[in-house]
């Protein structure tokens, strides 16, 4: 019998003597690395994603312009925005269900790919509750909120536009491997399910608000913060330095935040190595910075 360390050093061997065209990918099988830190190439890129820069991302909305239609926001908690791979977008038009595709090209350029908006309608509550998945679905509808539209559409918006880009939720479009076997009833319904689960696995890791509250900054009205005391307060309980994004005229309106990774594997996982934002806040550094409650009416 082989040791462990000894198995994991002939994997690469076996990879490149077995091509894993035809299995299921089986992650446990490979010697896991994080992203962005490999050495050599990747020899499975179902098991760690070629993109390997990923953002935990959320909003702090004040309401969801739908209040008369049920639609309202998690008291004591900031919303999902989306797990994203970075510098990249609608990478698999087979699985593009964006009714409203922001930006309309690949590209985000004039010549890039136009990217068809979906005329289909809700693909995800109705994919969620044939494999009865209520549980997460419920999780959904209550912390990954949509503003003027509804909830399914930004679901569809962000799986079309990230999901498809990072390469452990590879379906086999354009030459690349199919990472899933026969576990749902197609692979395209499998990488559904298996980025709505990553995304909700990695947004508890990330409890913004009690964060901030534990540090006495709390949503209100009347009281405004300095922007570099929120930014620290998130740094050290987070683990690294995140990206704040403010808005108004003069960016003084707290929004939304993206934590920076590296994930020890697939994201899938949820083995999160916390890196520091490679961008640059664009909160309003000298001025104070808002972090509004939410409107009466529109939280529960």
């Amino acid at each position: 019998m082989y040791p462990l360390i000894a198995l994991f050093a002939i994997l690469p061997l076996i990879a490149s003597t077995r091509a894993w065209s035809s299995d299921n990918h089986t992650c446990a099988l490979t010697n896991p690395i994080y992203s962005c830190e490999n050495t050599t190439a990747i020899v499975d890129t179902c098991c760690t994603p070629t993109e390997g820069l990923v953002l935990i991302t959320q909003f702090w909305d004040s309401y969801t312009g739908l209040e008369d239609q049920g639609s309202v926001l998690p008291k004591d908690s900031w919303t999902i925005h989306g797990l994203w791979p970075d510098r990249c977008q609608y990478c698999d038009l087979s699985r593009q269900y964006d009714p409203a595709p922001s930006p309309k090209t690949t590209t985000g350029k004039p010549d890039g790919t136009p990217v068809p908006a979906w005329q289909g309608g809700d693909v995800i509550t109705p994919l969620l509750e044939k494999y009865g998945k209520y549980d997460l679905l419920a999780f959904m509808q209550k912390f990954w909120k949509s503003q003027n539209s509804p909830d399914w559409t930004f679901w569809q918006h962000e799986f079309s536009k990230h999901a498809t880009c990072f390469t452990t939720y590879d379906v086999g479009f354009n030459g690349s491997p199919d990472c899933y076997g026969t576990l749902y009833e197609n692979s395209t319904e499998a990488s559904i399910i298996d980025f709505l689960e990553s995304v909700v696995k990695a947004q508890i890791q990330y409890p913004t608000y009690q964060w901030l509250e534990e540090a006495g900054i709390v949503p209100s009205n009347e009281t405004s913060y300095k922007i570099n005391d929120i930014q620290d307060v998130l740094t050290n309980a987070s683990g690294a330095e995140p990206y704040l994004g403010c808005t108004g005229p003069t960016r003084q309106v707290l929004a939304e935040v993206w934590y920076y990774t590296h994930s020890y594997g697939r994201p899938q996982d949820g083995i999160l190595k916390p890196i520091d934002q490679t961008t640059k806040s664009n909160c309003n550094a000298t001025e104070p910075v808002w972090y509004y409650e939410r409107t009466v009416g529109s939280e529960y």
